[in-house]
């Protein structure tokens, strides 16, 4: 048997020079999974806040009544903390590039109806991401 002669770097340390390489991080996400609310109903509101600067979106979420509103208030909340605190981006900086409400599984109940029949009634769950950008590092990155 031959034995091996040059000693190849471990797979983390190729993966870390790898991400090294890469350009500067301008954005952060959040997701918020299994979140039990209409995809409808939370889509309502995202489509509020859908480009809006990051201190714009938290007022409107914070004066909004719709139950979504609370959610996706964290999620925003959570995806900003991720960009300071991660990546380094200034949070005066921030809009809101991407968000969007994709379906999750829905829990099937049973509906007892008239002459022993029965309904089912589909208790729907969503996935909330919210991406965040910088728009200052966006504009120098574009010179």
């Amino acid at each position: 048997m031959e034995e091996k002669t040059a000693k190849r770097p471990k797979r983390s340390i190729l993966h870390r020079q790898r991400k090294e390489k890469t350009e500067p991080v301008i954005e952060a996400r959040a997701v918020a999974r299994y979140v039990r609310i209409s995809p409808r109903k939370a889509r309502s509101v995202i489509n509020a806040i859908r480009g809006k600067n990051v201190d714009e979106a938290f007022a409107i979420l914070q004066f909004s009544p719709k139950k979504a509103a609370r959610i996706i208030y964290k999620v925003l909340k959570s995806a900003v903390a991720n960009a300071e605190n991660n990546y380094g981006l200034n949070p005066d900086a921030l809009y809101i590039s991407q968000c969007y409400v994709d379906d999750g599984p829905r829990m099937k109940r049973i509906w007892p109806r008239g002459r022993g029949r029965a309904d089912i009634l589909l208790k729907r769950m969503s996935h909330i991401t919210v991406v965040v950008r910088d728009r200052s590092k966006e504009q120098e990155l574009a010179k």
